[in-house]
Formats: structure tokens, sequence, C-alpha cells
């Protein structure tokens, strides 16, 4: 076919345009005024563990640049969800830290947390494998602190200087918008390959800590290293954990992303339903301290975010309680605008040398002031401190207050010289850490940050088998997503400096060619707190249960079970292939909640089938609810069945484990799988199917080995 005219000079101009670009691509790097740049890695910094200069213009050009990238959604942390609550201390530590909040039992400080996802969009999915974030604001009497943390206890990156390139790396590729809200993909391994620093919060990422049961289910960690600081100014290093009173939990990866399309908004529907249920999440606070004499101490940095500091070395200490007891009234104005910054510090905590918390304290006001629409965020109402705000800053966008008075500067006459200075005894006032600072003005990161493969060996020698074949079976997931062969060959390559067998199980699902020998031996350490197979799984509370039925359905042990979940705290969901009313063995009837349609196995903790002869015949007859429970047989899920309901187990696809036999009435429990002929099961079936499901998972009868 010929040509349209002007084809070819259209072409030969693209041409011009793509060798332009790639000229300049190629180029030296250089700030946004041409000024060539040495180093991007680094920020200016007082020695090399000491703070950042303000007066590093590429990295505050970087960041800014950076922070100013969206609009109007967060940059990160876009897609979230929100609750208010209190904090409530159980002892003074006042020992510790003058901060008023954590030094009286009886001041409940009322609190705003937002819960969300870091890589995608606000209209992106709950269950993404991500990072989540757990942000607190403590609305102090000594002014408003901001614990902004997230479900992972270390980052990515050891200076926030590499903030942008992280993100850039993470987000969907610019020139597709591909993909959205994962990690799979070729430019993010090839920056995960490119930086080392990158491993141990990688192997967390992979892991099933990415994947949180339930917002209300996920811990939370300060990641830096804060000091608290008391009356006579002596200082405490201090890592902050949040630990949810339900246990750590979380989904297999095959249910998130089926949960993705079912119910996107999941974890958000979960902890809105629970608060209007009554059933309040709650967490506890909890505190490693270190005498300032111990801060070199360990055999890594403790201003090094991408460490962490085992709990077998330092204990976590419970401080505290906190509950969130009370809904958003409207999302865009309360969780939306809500505006959290690792600044907002109040008397008493205190900030260390951390580069990557340093980079954290301009970045979040700096993405503030053009999110929210000026220097203004803090009186919107959820911004806004209980304590009183008295200052000489005036107008700008946004700007609610409607000032009286002649004066608006420091010193003055005219207003008696008000607002006045504060003094740190009588009033107050916050006064900084005296810390001596002094190096030379240099960008170089200390020698005590090069260990980049230690930890993230700890981390995966603490795993549980079945969370190691989760961590594999992911590894392999996302470089299998990966274009370039290279890119999965240097990832294998850093996996095996963490454990030869993880890199070559990764590399043979991968299609690289394994590693011919270990490039560090495994150091054989391990912290069994950082395991999920060692967390709460003593209750039942608010965990889901889904109740199959249909016409014919033997009612009394439906109704029975009903209730003895129920008083253990249990959501229980009675299901039917129609939605309304079902008419029971006995001619009466029985509502329903839903139909097993609009719903699916993977929205639910645990499975059980109702007994009734007919009722059985017509699940065993409908795909969609024998589907439902082999689905949740294959996550690992508790699956039970009453009387007849034996049955229609016993024809699926699943593998035949133990059942009860038709002349015994006995609950039979093999592998999370319970059984019982009687039509009413006792007590002994209830607490059986509570102890299992108080596990979360049968791991035993987990989804098949990942091949070696």
């Amino acid at each position: 076919m010929a040509e349209p005219s002007g084809g070819s000079e259209r072409a030969v101009d693209k041409d011009r345009q793509l060798d332009s670009v790639r000229k300049d691509s190629q180029g030296a790097l250089s700030t946004n005024t041409g000024t060539r740049v040495d180093d991007t890695d680094n920020a200016l910094q007082a020695g090399e563990r000491g703070p950042t200069l303000m007066e590093d213009f590429h990295f505050r050009e970087k960041i800014t640049h950076f922070d100013h990238e969206r609009i109007p959604e967060r940059v990160v942390h876009a897609r979230g969800a929100g609750a208010y609550g209190y904090f409530q201390p159980y002892a003074s530590l006042s020992h510790y830290t003058r901060a008023h909040f954590l030094s009286d039992p009886s001041v409940r400080t009322p609190v705003f947390v937002r819960f969300s996802t870091v890589a995608g969009s606000r209209g992106s999915a709950d269950t993404v494998r991500d990072v989540r974030g757990f942000a607190t604001k403590f609305y102090t009497a000594e002014g408003n602190f901001d614990l902004v943390g997230n479900n992972i206890p270390v980052f990515f990156i050891q200076d926030g200087i590499k903030f942008p390139d992280f993100v850039h790396a993470v987000k969907p590729e610019p020139h597709n918008e591909i993909p959205q809200a994962q990690s799979a993909h070729d430019t993010l391994w090839d920056f995960v390959g490119l930086q080392p620093e990158t491993m141990h919060m990688m192997m967390w990422l992979m892991s099933d800590r990415s994947l949180p049961r339930s917002y209300r289910m996920m811990q939370g960690f300060g990641v830096h290293t804060f000091r608290l600081v008391d009356a006579q100014g002596r200082a405490t290093f201090v890592k902050f954990h949040w630990r949810p009173l339900l246990g750590t939990h979380s989904l297999v990866w095959d249910e998130t992303q089926k949960i993705a399309g079912k119910d996107p908004d999941y974890n958000r529907r979960d902890l809105w339903e629970a608060i209007e249920r009554g059933q309040y999440p709650e967490y506890e606070l909890g505190m490693q301290l270190i005498p300032e004499s111990d801060e070199f101490a360990f055999d890594f940095d403790l201003l090094d975010a991408t460490k962490l500091l085992p709990e077998e070395q330092v204990p976590v200490t419970p401080v505290g309680k906190m509950v969130l007891d009370r809904n958003p009234d409207n999302f865009f104005a309360e969780t939306e605008q809500v505006a959290f910054h690792t600044a907002h510090v109040v008397p008493g905590i205190d900030f260390t040398n951390d580069p990557l918390l340093q980079a954290r304290n301009f970045s979040y006001l700096d993405t503030q002031l053009i999110r929210l629409g000026g220097p203004n965020f803090q009186q919107l109402p959820v911004n806004t401190p209980l304590a009183e705000v008295h200052n000489n800053q005036r107008d700008g966008y946004g700007q609610h207050r409607i000032h009286r008075g002649q004066t608006s500067y420091f010193d003055n006459s005219l207003a008696s010289g008000c607002p006045y200075l504060a003094s740190s005894q009588g009033d107050g006032a916050y006064t900084h850490y005296q810390e001596r600072v002094d190096g030379v003005k240099i960008r170089k990161r200390s020698e005590s940050f090069h260990d980049h493969y230690s930890q993230a060996t700890l981390f995966y020698n603490s795993l549980a088998d079945w969370e190691r074949e989760h961590l594999v079976a992911a590894f392999q997931f996302e470089l299998g997503k990966c274009e370039h062969t290279h890119v999965r060959e240097r990832v294998v390559a850093r996996l095996n400096n963490v454990d030869h067998g993880l890199a070559t199980r990764v590399a043979n699902g991968v299609g690289v060619q394994p590693p011919a020998e270990e490039s560090t031996p495994n150091n054989g350490r391990s912290s069994p707190a950082l395991s999920q197979a060692n967390t709460t799984m003593d209750t039942i509370n608010t965990r889901q249960i889904a109740v199959l039925v249909a016409h014919g359905v033997e009612a009394a042990g439906v109704t029975a079970f009903q209730e003895a979940m129920r008083q253990r705290g249990a959501v229980v969901d009675v299901l039917a292939p129609a939605d309304g009313t079902v008419t029971t063995f006995e001619g009466a009837t029985l509502s329903v909640d839903r139909a097993i349609t609009t719903v699916a196995s993977v929205l639910y903790d645990a499975v059980v089938v109702a007994g009734g002869v007919r009722s059985v015949a017509m699940l065993a007859s409908d795909g969609y609810a024998t589907h439902f429970v082999a689905e949740a047989f294959k996550h690992a899920k508790p699956v039970a069945a009453i009387g007849a309901g034996v049955d229609l187990i016993g024809s699926l696809p699943i593998p035949k484990l133990r059942m009860a036999n038709g002349e015994s009435g006995a609950a039979v429990s093999d592998q999370g799988l319970l059984t019982t002929r009687d039509s009413e099961p006792g007590s002994a079936f209830n607490e059986e199917f509570a102890r299992l499901l108080s596990h979360h998972r049968i791991w035993e009868r987990d989804m098949a080995p990942v091949p070696a």
C-alpha cells in the first residue's frame, strides 16, 4: 500500500524528536538549571551520620518536583480508609518522656488513623500486593503528634533522596501507564536489582505481610528510630510498634486477586462495618527502648531505615492501647483531607539523624502545600489541633481564621508582645534535643549502612515453611511478569546473597540459570517474632463465616450454630442460591443474608454446609455453591459439614480426608475439615470449629508446594 502523502516527513520528524529525547536522557544528570550532579544517592549531610543540610539544592529540587507530581490525589498512599478513636497509656512514661499524653494513664487522647496502600491510585483495589500505611494523628493537649508508619518495620531505601527513584520505579510505567497498583513489572525489579539496599524490604513485600486480611489484623511500625526526651533533657532511642489485639493475619495471593474483582473495597468495607457493628478495632502501642549508651551496641546502624531491631535483643514494651470507635462522617472532608507529617511532634518526642526521616521531615509539608491548596491546611477540621493556636502567620490560600488586632509580627509593643514566647518550663514549649553535630559537608553514606543482606536472611530464616512457600511463589510471580531476562537474572543474583536455596528455587521458576554456588553463607540467625505463625490465635472475634443452605435445610442445626458462633464474636452469613428466604425441612422459613452468587468464598474466613437431604442435593447441583466450598478448601480455610452436608463434601474434587461415617454422630476433624452426621451439632463441634477458625488457616493442607 502506498504511503499517504506527507507520511515520510512525519516519520522523519518523529525520529528527530526521539533522537532529541535520547540525547537528553543519555547526557549527564543535572538539575533543572543545568548544573551537573555527581551523586543522587546521598543527600548532603554534616558528617557520615550527621543531619541533612538544607543547602543541598539538588536534594530539595528533586524532592520538591516529586512531591508536586500528582494533582489532586496523594502521590503515594492515595488509596486509604480512616477512623476516629482514642489512645490511653497503661502507666506513666514520664521517666522516658515529658510528652503529657504518654505520662498520665487517666488521659484518653483522641486519634484519627488512616490506613492505606502505597503504589495504587485512589481507584485501585484494596488487596493488591503492597506496603500498607498505618498513620496515627494524636490530638494531644500539647499539639498534634503524627506517628506516620507502615505495616512493615523497614523501608526500601536508606536516604530520602532516593525516594523519587523508588516510587517512579514502582508506579505504572510512564510510556503506557501500566500496570496499576502492582510491583510485578520491569522498572521496579530493575531498580531493585541495581539497589541492594532494597533486599530486606523486598523480602517483606514478597511475604504474606503485604496481603493483610484486614486493617484490624495488621501491625504498624514507626520504621525510624526516634528519641524520647524526659523533663531533664535525657534522651532514649525508641522504635514504635502497633500490635492488633486480634493478631496479625494475611490473605493468600490467589485469594487477593479474586477479591480485587469481587469487592475492590474489601479492607475499607471491613473496617467500616466492624466499627458500625460495635466491634471496635484495638491495637496495643509498644516501644523498643534503647539507652543512648547502646547506640552502637548492635551489628547494624540504628539510623538505617532498612534494618529492624530484633525483639529478642530489645523486647517490645507494651505502653498503651488504641481503640477505633467512630467512622468519619464524610470521606473527602476527613479521610481524604487529613494531612500527616513526620515533623508534627510534641514536647518529649524528637528526631534522630536517620537520613530517610530527615527527608520525610521536609517532604511531607512540601507535599501538603500543593495537595491541600496552600499553607492553611491545618485549619481543616480533621487537621485542627485541640491545643490553642497563636502565631503571626497570616493570609494565604484557604485562610479560615479572622485575625483581629493591629500587629502580625514579633517582637511588638502594640499588642503587649503577644503572642509571646513560651518557656520550656512553665509553658511547655518544645525544645529540641541538644546533640553535638560536626563533620565535613559530604555526600557519602556511613560504612555502617553497607550491610544489605544479613537482615534479609534473618527474615527468611524466621518464616514458617508455609510462609516460605508463599514467598518463593511471590518472587516467581513478580519476576515472571518482567520481560527483560537480565532483570530477572540480576534479582536472582541478589537473592543468592540472602539464601542460596531461595535463589535457586526462584531461578528455576522464572527460567534463568540458577547460581552455581552461594554468594554469602546463610548466617543461621532467626527472630521468631517475625513469623505470623507466632501471632495471636485465640479468638474468632469478627471472623466471617458463610453457611450454605437451600430449600429443605434442617434449620435447627443452622440456628444453633449461628448462636454459638455469634456468642464468640463471629459474623455468620446464611447464603442460598437465591436471596430472601428458604423453606426449611420443618416447613418454616429461614432468612437468607445474601445470594451465593453475589458473594464468594474469598470474602469469608470459613464455610459450613448445612444439613438437609433436599438442601444438600440442590447445593450439589449448583456449580457456584460447590466451587464456593472447594475454593475455601483450596485457600486453607476451615470447612465444616453438618448432617447430609457431609455427602456434598465427599463429592467434591478435594483430597478425601477422614469424615464421619453414617453410624456415628461424633464430630471428626482432619486437617481443618470438620464433619458430623448429627443434624444439630453439639458443643464439641462448635468448640472444634472455633479452635480451627482461631488459627486462621490450616497450612498443612495449603496450596501445593512450589516446584524446586
